[in-house]
């Protein structure tokens, strides 16, 4: 058994903390980035501060800039800057009156005796007197009944806060700064309105008082106008009011016909406020007050125009719910904000950055084969995502959180003013949706530098389109909302909507009550903020969801193949017997196996005997008519790599897999080291088969791959170690099992397995790599051409530790070195054009194919014919092999040839020929290989 999980995440979790602790200054200057952005815009911000003068230090955050005191503005304020109305909020519509004290009475200024006592001034009791006339008057008096919503209740609440529609019905008056009153054509005692007013994240309600209106019917409007010419120009109040709210002439109006004229004040120095006005909250040192919002013409002929409707009695009505400024911008003489304006782009761009370095890290790790190569050592899937995805976690929360600290600290209203938290979250979410993501596009990329040019271009591409395109349609209040979040689809649009709703909310709130987003702000479908964060979580959770399968599994096809062959394994009741069953396939080729040679079919027929046998413990490995197609491409034919190869490898033995490039040597150990997937048969390591179990196969087995799968910024020792703990090896097993492993492949003296293994020669790499496969005691080692690259003295070296390893376990290995095939091989298989040629050990191969001896002879140039005819002499079937320079080579058979016979000829032959030097020699393994070979491709023409 391997290691545990935990084992596993514990030996990954060193190996990358000593990774990244030789990365420190990288990994620093990362996390440190966003200090030079924040400094760069504090640093404008108080460049701007020291040019601009300081604000008011008596400014209230009213909706206007540069807000001041002023003792002979209308309730002491004075606004002279316009307010900033990106979003401009709903408020109810109010009707601009006469103070009480400024009222209409019957004081002798009007010669009419239907206005009040004068003695309501006292009380503050007097009525809003509105002057009426027209044609017909008992349908003007009907009128007049209904101009105002009647309340038969001494007291009237509303509790909708975020509609003011509700209001809608009532008649709000006001004579000043904020509404003070509703009319009625009767006041019931203390009669109220209370309402809930929401101003920033706080809600407070408002309570209102009755206000009677009287409407005073005139003969015509002759009378009207001189009335209200004599009451503003003979009046001592001409600068306040004249004290009569309006004036309507319904002319000829009818049930039939609706006509319509309005008198209203606009001569005072305040006549602003009866047009449309913007209303904001003020806080003032007694309490919360409220500018109005007069909509004076709009209100007073909606009033009539309701009463004219219900007179009519068909049930509508004209519902004047609310009114709402332009959008604009602020036009601020203070001091400039520069943060939430120039913020946006570089702090989108900022945020991402991480993503072409995660995305580079783990296409590293793929591209290098280092993740297959972990998984071949028992590193299972579970600890890897682990630790990965925790280290870029960290990586990421350090990099958050120095953005929000050194924001901070510079004082940049961005950070400051939105709540810590609620940044907190978003870009936490954010964070984890870029690590998903990147782990699945680097499915997409086999190449470090086109992963790293692809990341950067995604950036910076997605943050201009962000704020050249999606930022308009997030502005368009017409364009639908289905839309905005279908583009929030992209990870970077949705980071781009956070950081532009906290830009807006530190611009809104500048000059509001409320300053940034909170907690309570996050459900205001207004910003949109909680659509956005439900969409990265379920993004984050989908991302990560088909990264997993696709790195478990590749395709759907290799899903499909593996249920096929699980359940068919589950029918059969035994993995064996199911192979056996397959096997059945072999009669359709059964002619073409019987052109063989006979040790290959006897190596079929051994694998055939042990698969039909409950047990085969004394074989570690048993190769079942492995078979690798590659599909061809752009019209290709298919390219057969293996063709139906049976091996079995026995515990404590060598199998030399020997084979010309090409061959299909590398494709067979890659399909037992799981590096591809067979197109056909199976192959069990240990019992278990490489289709479905090679999870737990990854436990047991060594793996020393025909390039150098290493990291450079770990030393030799560092890799055996974290190998190590790979094969369960602790405390003092480790370090023994270490030091063994070094100084068997000679890395041990002069400090070398301390170095990183970026300074390592090619033949040192070498050696570690084959140290890498053997430590741990693996039952199946596999060595893809160990020797190359190496000096003569260390592979030697390498070949005593081979020798010494192979006591205890299967090692499969795969050489051009037929030396090496000699000293270190129990077994020798040649491999030629995808198929086993032959199979036996070196002794067996040479006699087998090798029966003859090589009769090597040299003489001066002339003598060759001479030379052919003492050869014949010697074997009539000697056979010229080799001819250059006058140095012939003769394949004699050994079938009748006597050596004694040999050397009596030439000796004989000396007296008359002029040989240089002559040699007899036995077939050697090298011969065996080229002759297969040759037979091979003569076979495959045929």
């Amino acid at each position: 058994m391997g290691a545990s999980r935990l084992e596993q995440t514990n030996a990954l979790f060193r190996k990358n903390l000593v990774i990244q602790r030789r990365a420190c200054k990288t990994n620093c200057c990362l996390v440190l980035f966003p200090l030079l952005l924040c400094s760069v815009i504090g640093g404008l911000q108080i460049a701007i501060n020291r040019a601009t003068p300081p604000e008011d230090p008596t400014r209230f955050d009213c909706g206007c800039s540069n807000v001041t005191v002023d003792e002979d503005a209308v309730g002491g304020l004075s606004c002279p800057d316009e307010c900033p109305l990106p979003r401009a909020p709903r408020w109810p519509p109010l009707l601009r009156i006469p103070p009480p004290e400024y009222r209409a009475v019957a004081d002798g200024l009007f010669p009419f005796t239907d206005l009040p006592d004068a003695s309501c001034r006292a009380g503050g009791s007097c009525a809003a007197t509105f002057l009426v006339t027209g044609g017909n008057q008992s349908f003007v008096a009907s009128v007049m009944d209904y101009m105002f919503f009647p309340v038969h209740n001494a007291s009237v609440n509303l509790s909708a806060p975020a509609d003011v529609s509700g209001l809608s019905d009532f008649v709000l008056a006001s004579d000043g700064f904020y509404a003070q009153n509703f009319l009625q054509n009767k006041c019931i005692p203390n009669l109220t309105l209370s309402y809930p007013m929401q101003i920033g994240s706080e809600i407070m309600s408002r309570g209102v008082l009755c206000t009677e209106g009287s409407m005073l019917w005139r003969d015509s409007s002759w009378l009207i106008n001189d009335e209200l010419y004599r009451g503003y120009y003979q009046g001592n109040n001409k600068n306040k009011t004249d004290g009569i709210a309006a004036a309507y002439d319904f002319l000829s109006s009818d049930q039939g016909n609706f006509n319509l004229i309005i008198s209203y004040n606009s001569s005072n120095s305040y006549d602003a406020f009866y047009d449309v006005e913007y209303t904001v909250p003020v806080l003032n040192q007694g309490g919360t007050v409220q500018r109005p919002h007069p909509v004076q013409v709009p209100r007073l002929v909606n009033m009539a125009s309701n009463a004219y409707l219900h007179l009519r009695g068909n049930g509508p009505k004209m519902s004047f719910d609310f009114v709402k400024e332009m959008p604009r911008a602020a036009t601020h003489e203070g001091q400039f904000d520069i943060s939430p304006l120039v913020g946006q782009l570089p702090f989108v761009w900022t945020m991402e950055l991480l993503f072409p370095v995660i995305l580079t890290n783990i296409v590293y790790e793929r591209k290098n084969k280092l993740r297959i190569m972990m998984k071949m050592h028992g590193i299972g899937d579970l600890p890897y995502w682990t630790i990965s995805y925790c280290y870029f976690l960290l990586l990421s929360l350090l990099y958050v959180l120095s953005f929000m600290l050194f924001g901070s600290v510079l004082g940049l209203s961005f950070f400051r003013q939105n709540s810590y938290g609620v940044q907190f979250i978003f870009y936490f979410a954010y964070m984890n949706l870029q690590i998903s993501f990147a782990f699945l596009m680097a499915r997409y990329f086999s190449s470090v530098r086109t992963a790293t040019v692809t990341g950067y271009l995604y950036i910076i591409v997605s943050g201009l389109i962000a704020d050249f395109l999606f930022r308009s349609y997030v502005e368009d209040v017409s364009l639908s909302r289905s839309w905005i979040t279908l583009m929030e689809l992209l990870p970077a649009f949705s980071l781009y909507r956070i950081v532009y709703e906290f830009s807006q909310s530190v611009l809104v709130g500048r000059y509001t009550t409320s300053s940034g987003i909170h907690l309570i702000d996050m459900g205001d479908p207004k910003n949109g903020l909680a659509g956005v964060l439900t969409i990265m979580i379920l993004e984050w959770f989908l991302f990560l969801l088909s990264a997993f399968y696709l790195d478990h599994f590749g395709s759907l096809k290799n899903v499909m193949r593996k249920v096929a062959v699980l359940v068919r394994t589950r029918i059969d009741g035994n993995r064996f017997q199911a192979a056996h069953q397959q096997n059945a396939q072999l009669q359709e080729y059964r002619a073409s196996v019987e052109m063989e040679r006979t040790d290959v079919v006897k190596e079929r027929e051994v694998v055939e005997q042990l698969l039909q046998e409950s047990s085969s413990s004394g074989y570690s490995v048993i190769c079942d008519n492995l078979k690798k197609v590659y599909r061809g491409q752009d019209g290709n034919a298919d390219k057969i790599a293996v063709t139906g190869i049976s091996l079995s490898m026995s515990r404590g033995q060598c199998l030399g897999v020997l084979g010309p490039n090409g061959a299909g040597k590398t494709t067979l150990i890659n399909m037992l080291t799981g590096f591809s997937k067979p197109s056909s048969g199976t192959a069990y390591i240990e019992g278990m088969d490489i289709r479905l179990e090679m999870d737990r196969i990854y436990t047991g087995i060594g793996v020393c791959p025909q390039e150098d799968l290493l990291w450079e910024c770990l030393t030799g020792r560092e890799h055996l170690m974290f190998y190590g703990r790979l094969k369960k090896l602790k405390g003092t097993a480790l370090a023994e099992a270490i030091e063994q492993s070094l100084r068997s492949v000679r890395l041990f003296a002069g400090g070398v397995a301390d170095k990183l293994v970026g300074k390592y020669s090619g033949g040192m790499k070498r050696r570690l790599s084959v140290a890498i496969s053997l430590i741990g005691d693996p039952k199946v080692v596999y060595m893809d051409e160990p020797s190359s690259g190496l000096d003569p003295a260390s592979r030697k070296d390498l070949w005593k530790a081979v020798k010494s390893a192979k006591q205890k376990r299967t090692i499969i290995l795969t050489t051009h070195s037929m030396e090496e095939a000699e000293v270190l091989c129990d077994r020798i298989g040649i491999i030629a054009n995808g198929s086993l040629q032959c199979i036996g050990s070196s002794k067996e191969l040479k006699d087998r194919y090798g029966g003859s001896c090589v009769l090597t002879v040299t003489t001066p140039a002339g003598e060759e014919e001479e030379v052919e005819r003492l050869a014949r002499s010697i074997s009539s079937a000697a056979n010229r092999a080799y001819r250059v320079s006058g140095t012939q080579k003769f394949e004699v058979p050994k079938e009748g040839l006597k050596i004694s016979e040999v050397f009596r000829a030439m000796e004989d032959a000396k007296s008359r020929l002029s040989i240089l030097a002559w040699g007899l020699a036995d077939t050697t393994l090298e011969d065996v290989f080229v002759r297969v070979a040759k037979d091979s491709d003569m076979s495959t023409v045929t």
